[in-house]
């Protein structure tokens, strides 16, 4: 059994893959959540940090308005939502400017995080990051759920042209 140091860190490592690897052999059913959510952090760091959420903030109040921004955050989380799945991680990366366009609109914050999760929740139905160590538990795979998931998606969130 490899040691616990070897899959913590990238020093113990010669290559992304091995680390990679490493991880996957140490724990096989949690391996793709320990290995993104360091990423999430760097990216964290990269718009907090650098004023990188100060321009997007100016951005997203120059195309939208107090009544408008919710929504736009609602279909924003969701589609970021389906092709970058995090479980939360994306939350920690999208907060800084999320807010601060918030403050900026006179938008109340708890109310923009009520708006981002439901886009999140929406996006968790259609790729269902969520129960990525179920299935490797269980023995299934992704398709043995996607429909159900999917299902779901469709009952609470029907698509506007259905009703």
């Amino acid at each position: 059994m490899r040691s616990s140091s070897k899959c913590a860190s990238t020093p113990h490592s010669t290559s992304a893959c091995r680390l990679a690897r490493a991880v996957r052999d140490g724990v096989p059913a949690t391996s793709g959540v320990l290995l993104q959510f360091p990423l999430y952090g760097g990216i964290f760091g990269m718009i907090a940090y650098t004023g990188l959420h100060q321009t997007i903030a100016d951005r997203l109040v120059s195309v939208s308005n107090e009544f408008l921004y919710p929504a736009f955050i609602a279909i924003h989380s969701r589609v970021l939502g389906v092709f970058v799945p995090s479980g939360g991680g994306k939350w920690v990366v999208e907060a800084p400017y999320v807010l601060d366009a918030a403050n900026q609109l006179h938008v109340d914050q708890g109310w923009m995080v009520v708006v981002h999760d439901l886009g999140e929740a929406g996006a968790n139905l259609l790729q269902p990051f969520w129960m990525l160590p179920t299935p490797a538990i269980l023995g299934l795979k992704a398709r043995d759920v996607m429909g159900y998931t999917f299902a779901m998606f469709l009952a609470l969130f029907p698509p506007p042209w259905s009703s």
